[in-house]
């Protein structure tokens, strides 16, 4: 694991500017911050905290989400990623209902790919492969450090940070769709 590490890390040292595609995710700061949460370890958590929260939340990602395997390592992943950016998990849930509806194999128009619907210049950029962004934790993981990149570049501002993460900057319509999910939806 340490030689992946350190591979990891001479090739971001190597990297070029970013690429020129997609205007969303390009912040050259934010390489350094996804990077750093792909080489981060294992969650260290609460477990009667993570317990309550997978029954709580388990039941409402039952229709989107049906195996239910899947679904617990989707939570899992969640909880845990969440967690170690300080984001609200429930938050982080909002943002893969809007972004894919828990569909692991999501592709937007824009290139943008799987549960959080991160750009595919970023396993590429920190020596990954692309379909890495369609596993759940990878794509879990460079999703909410991006999300968090942006959420801290903000001042904490929630909406800022979520219409930066969906490139959308100046507009509210995706914002507010993901709050409302939030407070809706998925707020414990």
């Amino acid at each position: 694991m340490r030689r992946l590490h350190t591979a990891l890390f001479a090739f971001l040292a190597a990297l070029v500017a970013p690429l020129a595609h997609a205007d969303r995710q390009m912040d050259p700061a934010l390489k350094e911050v996804v990077a750093q949460a792909i080489a981060t370890g294992e969650c260290f958590t609460d477990k009667f905290d993570a317990e309550v929260w997978y029954k709580l939340m388990e039941p409402r990602l039952r229709k989107q989400v049906k195996d239910h395997t899947e679904r617990l390592d989707i939570l899992r992943n969640v909880y845990c990623e969440a967690r170690y950016n300080q984001l609200p998990a429930e938050l982080v849930l909002a943002v893969i209902d809007i972004e894919s509806s828990f569909d692991t194999w999501a592709v937007s128009s824009a290139g943008a790919q799987g549960l959080m619907q991160v750009m595919p210049f970023w396993p590429e950029q920190l020596g990954m492969k692309r379909h890495q962004l369609m596993k759940v934790q990878p794509n879990i993981r460079m999703g909410c450090a991006i999300l968090r990149y942006y959420y801290d570049r903000e001042k904490r501002d929630v909406r800022k940070a979520l219409a930066r993460y969906n490139g959308s900057v100046g507009r509210r319509d995706y914002p507010d769709k993901v709050i409302a999910r939030w407070t809706d939806k998925w707020r414990a």
